[in-house]
């Protein structure tokens, strides 16, 4: 197996050695072959089910989350508690890792990270195991979080150089969040970066009123970040502030929570920082990729970074140094907000947060987007994410000078609108939108993560249907009905000058190619 060089920006020799296919977190593959001109020629090519798995702990049948990586010919991914290595031509299954777990929540794994030889993966339970590629066989595990303190593992591990970075998720419990880097040989601990402030005096303690409050944290780093090998930045997105809707004992922004921050790579060492949802009440995960990318802005190239955040906000930001270009809604009007501060943060309306009796929002209590992957398309300059738009409550159930854990929830949606957003990332306004409309006895929306390649496509799922749409226009240009709906990032790669699409639908895993043409 070669090296997985990983490749800034694109794809190596169009393959997809790593969750977001590259360093960027764009989703967007320079591949042509399927393009607007044959897309009508799609078929499947193989199909692999999960076979003798049943019914997962608490969520029901194996869902497949996970991105697949393919490099030399070899698909490998995971659910909760396996790992699967499928071969890329057929279908056919190489090896299967199984792994019981005691204890952790089953919501979804991510997917693996690769490094030469060998892969790594985290457990429910907090466990960093390193496999062989070639059979499966386990290396070694670490510990790398605490399931009895209701910490639990759904990310994707990120290889950069000798690192491997892991993060963290979890809310039944006010711990804090962290993000390590781990030495790919051993797995030893190289450096772990705190998501909140260790002790008074720290950069960031002034946000919160006392050590207490520091102390129940949150900020969890759920899902892989993105990476800059010419600046050597991290990119990850952190979790909301605990406790949850109850803000009455954290007065402040409370930082790092529910932000986008900047890592040097090789120490953990905070660079910038900026904060999507300040002083979170509405657990507003801001861990949705941040993605990179290159443009001119006003006449100057610049190096930026674009995030659509669970709070419903659209940010671009120069990710040299975290200044903010752009700060919009793309979901409701943003109206939890007053406005955004010099930083371009928004600033939270306090009529806004949540209230024994409810307080109503225009946009859904739980968040605008959520952990399905953006893309970039450098073609047509747009960002594209699957996300909701309609209206929601969210409700304060501990009024308590200092509460604990959940001290809230949200309440009824209204008017609950799934939909496809293009967004020019140069204003935030949004270019277009496709709007899911249900049939007669049918619910759901859009799902899955979004992919977007050269051939102009852009590929997403919409309620047990694989779609193709013009990623310029939003208009559909083909679609395959799938048993289950889209549940991962759809990816996209060359094997024997064959472009293959790779879908995730339920416990079935999807290749389509182009059928033959005579």
């Amino acid at each position: 197996m070669k090296l997985a060089v990983l490749l800034f920006p694109g794809l190596l020799w169009g393959q997809w050695p790593t969750y977001n296919g590259d360093y960027t977190g764009r989703r967007f593959s320079d591949l042509d072959q399927i393009n607007q001109s044959n897309i009508d020629l799609l078929k499947v090519e193989w199909i692999y089910r999960i076979q003798g798995i049943g019914a997962q702990r608490g969520v029901g049948a194996p869902t497949i989350k996970s991105t697949p990586l393919m490099v030399d010919g070899v698909l490998y991914f995971t659910i909760p508690d396996h790992v699967f290595a499928v071969n890329a031509h057929s279908g056919e299954q190489i090896w299967q890792y199984d792994y019981e777990d005691h204890g952790g929540h089953l919501v979804g794994q991510r997917g693996v990270g690769l490094y030469g030889n060998w892969l790594y993966f985290l457990t429910p339970d907090g466990w960093f195991i390193s496999l062989n590629a070639k059979d499966g066989k386990e290396r070694w595990r670490q510990k790398v979080a605490d399931e009895k303190l209701q910490y639990f593992t759904t990310m994707a591990p990120l290889v950069v150089k000798n690192h491997v970075l892991v993060g963290v998720s979890g809310d039944a419990m006010d711990v804090r969040g962290y993000l390590e880097a781990r030495d790919p040989e051993t797995g030893n601990l190289q450096w772990k970066w705190w998501s909140e402030p260790e002790r008074p005096g720290d950069a960031g303690a002034e946000t919160w009123p006392n050590q207490a409050a520091m102390d129940h944290g949150g900020g969890m780093t759920w899902l892989t970040g993105t990476y800059d090998p010419e600046l050597n930045l991290l990119y990850w997105g952190t979790g909301n502030a605990n406790p949850v809707f109850a803000g009455q004992s954290r007065k402040g922004a409370n930082l790092y929570t529910a932000s986008i921050v900047a890592l040097n790579a090789d120490t953990g060492k905070l660079v910038w920082y900026f904060q999507a949802s300040p002083h979170d009440t509405h657990d507003w995960d801001n861990v949705e990729t941040p993605v990179l990318f290159d443009a001119v802005i006003d006449g100057n190239p610049r190096k930026l970074l674009a995030q659509g955040a669970r709070a419903g906000w659209f940010f671009l930001l120069d990710r040299t140094n975290g200044t903010n270009l752009v700060s919009k809604p793309f979901s409701g009007t943003g109206n939890w907000a007053e406005g955004v501060d010099a930083k371009g943060q928004p600033i939270p309306d306090p009529e806004k947060e949540p209230k024994v009796d409810g307080s109503m929002i225009d946009m859904p209590a739980m968040g605008a987007t959520n952990w399905p992957p953006p893309s970039y398309d450098p073609q047509t300059e747009l960002f594209y994410l699957n996300g909701t738009e309609g209206y929601g409550m969210a409700y304060l159930y501990d009024t308590s000078p200092h509460p604990e854990g959940y001290g809230g929830g949200s309440g009824g949606i209204f008017d609950s609108r799934s939909a496809l957003f293009a967004i020019d990332v140069r204003t935030g306004a949004i270019r277009w939108k496709h709007e899911h409309i249900s049939g007669p006895g049918e619910s759901g929306g859009m799902s899955g993560g979004v992919l977007t390649t050269a051939g102009h496509l852009l590929f997403t799922g919409d309620t047990g249907k694989l779609v193709a749409f013009d990623p310029a226009s939003g208009k559909i240009l083909w679609h395959q009905s799938m048993l289950s709906s889209v549940s991962n990032g759809p990816s996209t790669w060359m094997l024997d000058g064959k472009q293959y699409l790779t879908i995730g639908a339920g416990d079935t895993l999807y290749a389509f190619t182009l059928a033959r043409l005579h």
